[in-house]
């Protein structure tokens, strides 16, 4: 079983129902520039939305979960239900806006960039950046993530506090990578980019706090993972 990986079995009949926690095994902050020159890989946040800057205010979280040996790939089970819980840490911008997940369908990598602001800092090697899946050797199809124009998931995030994202299009999405792992490439989390001031600011993999840290919980009945 993954290190960062917990799960709990219990008999439901003659059928086990688990329910794994999987922390982010990936995650950054896309920085909007026109040259991918700046971006937050191994901060101790993910942001989303518009900060207060007239040009290049926009900020996209990026979040992915190893799946592997998590869900059986082969027999008989039935995913239940999944919920991504993030946890918003900005005390201000707390005026409710509407937070969407949509599937990334294209590879990206966490450099060492980090930044505590949302300002970002400068692009390491590998980071994904607003036009790189890795910089500075490959690039998104389009500036700003590639990624499903139809979200997986909707939630209003208002102040501090912990939200958690569940559909039935997340269950789906998790059964897909459980099946194909290797699109497994996460969601990209975008917040309301129409007007400044709206950007939050979640707790990343790296952030000091374990409570903090973006999980993916899932329910499935069948055979235990091994």
């Amino acid at each position: 079983m993954h290190a960062r990986m917990a799960l709990a079995l219990l008999l439901v009949g003659n059928a086990r129902a688990a329910t794994l926690t999987v922390v982010a095994d990936r995650d950054g902050t896309l920085i909007e520039s026109s040259d991918g020159s700046l971006a937050s890989g191994a901060g101790p946040y993910v942001f989303a939305g518009r900060n207060n800057m007239a040009d290049n205010g926009v900020r996209r979280g990026l979040l992915r979960f190893n799946l592997a040996g998590a869900l059986p790939r082969s027999g008989p089970h039935v995913i239940e239900t999944v919920a991504l819980v993030v946890t918003n840490l900005t005390e201000s911008n707390t005026e409710p806006r509407e937070y969407r997940l949509h599937r990334i369908l294209a590879d990206w990598g966490e450099g060492a960039s980090s930044s505590a602001g949302g300002g970002g800092a400068p692009s390491e090697p590998g980071d994904a950046t607003w036009i790189h899946t890795f910089h500075s050797r490959s690039y998104w199809s389009h500036n700003g993530g590639q990624f499903d124009g139809e979200p997986s998931a909707r939630l209003v995030v208002a102040g501090a506090g912990t939200y958690r994202f569940a559909s039935p299009q997340l269950e789906r999405d998790v059964a897909l990578w459980a099946a194909r792992p290797e699109l497994n490439f996460g969601w990209i989390l975008i917040g309301d980019e129409t007007v400044r001031q709206t950007v939050r600011a979640f707790g990343s993999r790296e952030n000091p706090d374990p409570a903090a840290r973006p999980v993916l919980e899932i329910t499935f009945h069948g055979p235990a993972a091994r």
